[in-house]
């Protein structure tokens, strides 16, 4: 998936949350729910994690420089880090603190008609801003089930978003059954309870966003799949002997660094050594172009080292 495609679904979900904020803090303020307060702060705090996700986006994109020879792909999962720990923080802990607080001092909503509307716009918008995601998490899903593809995702700039969106929907539910039910059967302890779900719903969203950026972060490489399909494209090439099992690591969504220590037959000369090289680096990046970066470890059968035979996102370098 492109940069420019993920980052349709980050637009979307910003335009649509700096919206949505100020009709929900609106809303809050004539009719004083609680809920409606939290859902105001939870989109507040979506704007900006959408503004921060996007700036670790253009950060990641710079090219590599002598301080930064790999790149600054990382800079993706670190702003994405930093959105977990600010949903984590502000939204769940902000909205589990209004919950408190108004189950503490409840007061009745005495009309709903504001909230009402408000979370039928809210719904409409965050379903557009969700529909948009969704379509870019789904470019990369093939037949794969939605878990299944979300736990393989490394692209924090999707399934962050993704998560957001459909988390913003669930709490837009549960403050809209706060406010029926608040006003409904005149219990404003309806309206605090549901701040204290959607609370909890952003602290376990977060948690799960820390895990995700966390593993990426240390240096998260490839499934087992992709290990073993390498394993079978470099003994498949000319001279190949034995192959140990590859390590990888990811840099960015679409950057991933490749080393592979590969034993080739005594009888080839080193001249067709470099070009059985050149032709499994071709092959390795024709089935994965993700791979930017290989490094590849030639020895004999006799363990002599013929020495490090590395390329670069461009142009191999023997």
């Amino acid at each position: 998936m492109s940069a420019g495609s993920s980052k349709i679904a980050i637009y979307g979900a910003i335009g649509a949350n700096v919206a949505i904020a100020i009709s929900k803090f609106v809303a809050a303020f004539f009719t004083g729910s609680s809920a409606m307060l939290s859902e105001g702060i939870h989109s507040l705090v979506d704007s900006g994690n959408g503004l921060l996700i996007l700036y670790g986006v253009k950060q990641s994109e710079k090219p590599a420089d002598a301080r930064h020879p790999f790149g600054r792909s990382k800079e993706l999962y670190f702003w994405s880090l930093i959105v977990a720990v600010l949903v984590f923080s502000v939204g769940g802990g902000m909205s589990f603190y209004e919950g408190i607080e108004h189950l503490k001092h409840p007061a009745p909503i005495t009309d709903p008609t504001w909230n009402y509307w408000v979370l039928g716009l809210s719904m409409l918008f965050e379903g557009i801003s969700c529909f948009l995601a969704f379509r870019e998490f789904n470019k990369t899903r093939g037949d794969a089930g939605f878990w299944a593809t979300l736990g393989r995702s490394k692209d924090p700039s999707v399934f962050a978003i993704l998560m957001e969106d459909l988390a913003a929907l669930v709490g837009l539910v549960i403050a809209l059954a706060g406010v029926y039910f608040g006003h409904a059967l005149n219990n404003p302890y309806f309206d605090g309870g549901a701040s204290i779900c959607i609370g909890v719903l952003l602290v376990s969203v977060a948690i799960f966003l820390i895990y995700k950026t966390k593993g990426l972060l240390v240096g998260e490489g490839v499934d087992d799949e992709t290990l073993d399909s390498l394993e079978a494209i470099a003994r498949q090439q000319r001279g190949v002997e034995q192959v140990r099992r590859p390590l990888t690591m990811y840099m960015g969504p679409q950057d991933v660094v490749l080393a592979l220590d590969v034993e080739f037959h005594d009888h080839l000369s080193a001249v067709e050594v470099e070009r059985t090289v050149d032709a499994l680096q071709d092959s390795i990046r024709a089935q994965y172009p993700e791979f930017k970066r290989i490094f590849i470890e030639a020895k004999g059968l006799a363990g002599k080292e013929r020495g490090p035979l590395a390329s670069g996102p461009v142009s191999p370098q023997i």
